[in-house]
């Protein structure tokens, strides 16, 4: 118990509550966020961060699930499809490093691992709104929350975003929601989400389990995650109706590009370093700065292209309302 209180416990514990709001305000994925926070924090290596990640993680998204499950958000069948492919994914993934990485390489290989899925989510949250901005526009969202399932796509969705997330602790609420939105075009956002939680939560306990067995759980970092993250959630839930939202979740956004890219050069990644496991500080906020400049920019002619303003209604908060808002607003504001 004197780890749970040592100064690295504190850190943990902050970091948690920190990311738990953050999680609970927006509801976008923390394994995004946890995970390289605790690696840029040296509390531990890689594969124990992920591992003590995945573990809170199966604490906390249990609760969530519950609340949509019981208010009947989700599609239990397009969940169980998911499920199908994800969950023994989830549980090969750790596997597949331990057998055929190197000890030695596995560190450096996993931040590897999380940059790239940490440019991938960010890359799937603005592909997201583009197709909500489209579906807004053509006034298609939210036609028929209980669509034809299509069995072999979303399988192979599920395995993906399972083994991403085995190896990664990345995934389960960026990239399968992304894909979700592609292959079922219709569904409103609140059965999207619910479905999405609802699948991760066996997601994420296969994925622990299989990164307990191969690398052990260490205490001293996910017992003060729990402490940290549980509340930080609770919390950020109770007042994710008071926050701007979008603000927010672009500044994710940016913060998982930077993330993304200083771990890639934190491993050594060729085009970014040279595995003397530092980082460039210039090179990341330059990034930072770049993105809050040019981002708007793009995303104003991906909506001209759309035939609407470059800047204004709909805007990114209420691209990812309820769809009947949105649809009565395209109607009353017009092209």
């Amino acid at each position: 118990m004197h780890d749970l209180f040592s100064g690295n416990a504190a850190q943990i514990i902050s970091a948690g509550f920190f990311v738990g709001l953050i999680v609970g305000v927006t509801g976008m994925g923390g394994g995004a966020l946890m995970t390289p926070a605790l690696i840029f924090l040296g509390v531990g290596n890689a594969s124990a961060i992920v591992t003590a990640d995945l573990t809170a993680a199966a604490v906390y998204k249990s609760g969530g699930a519950l609340v949509h499950s019981r208010h009947g958000s989700p599609n239990f069948r397009l969940a169980g499809w998911l499920m199908l492919g994800s969950v023994p994914f989830a549980f090969l993934g750790p596997h597949l490093v331990s057998w055929f990485v190197d000890e030695k390489d596995v560190d450096s290989l996993l931040k590897e691992c999380i940059g790239f899925a940490l440019l991938l989510a960010a890359a799937t949250y603005a592909i997201r709104l583009y197709i909500q901005l489209v579906r807004v526009r053509a006034g298609t969202q939210g036609a028929d929350d209980d669509p034809v399932i299509r069995p072999v796509p979303t399988v192979i969705v599920g395995a993906v975003g399972g083994l991403l997330v085995g190896v990664t602790s990345v995934g389960s609420g960026s990239v399968i929601m992304v894909t979700l939105l592609i292959l079922y075009p219709t569904l409103s956002p609140l059965k999207l989400v619910g479905t999405d939680l609802v699948q991760a939560v066996p997601l994420v306990l296969s994925a622990a389990v299989s990164n307990i067995m191969v690398n052990g759980l260490d205490w001293s970092i996910t017992l003060p995650l729990i402490v940290g993250s549980v509340p930080g959630t609770l919390i950020g839930a109770r007042f994710a109706a008071k926050v701007p939202q979008s603000v927010i979740r672009r500044g994710i956004v940016i913060v998982l590009t930077m993330s993304g890219l200083a771990l890639l050069d934190k491993a050594g990644w060729a085009p970014l370093g040279a595995g003397d496991d530092q980082t460039h500080p210039i090179l990341i906020g330059v990034t930072g700065l770049a993105m809050l400049v040019v981002v708007p920019v793009v995303w104003g002619f991906l909506r001209k292209g759309q035939g609407l303003p470059m800047f204004g209604a709909p805007t990114v908060a209420e691209l990812e309302e309820d769809p009947v808002s949105t649809v009565h607003l395209r109607a009353t504001k017009g092209p």
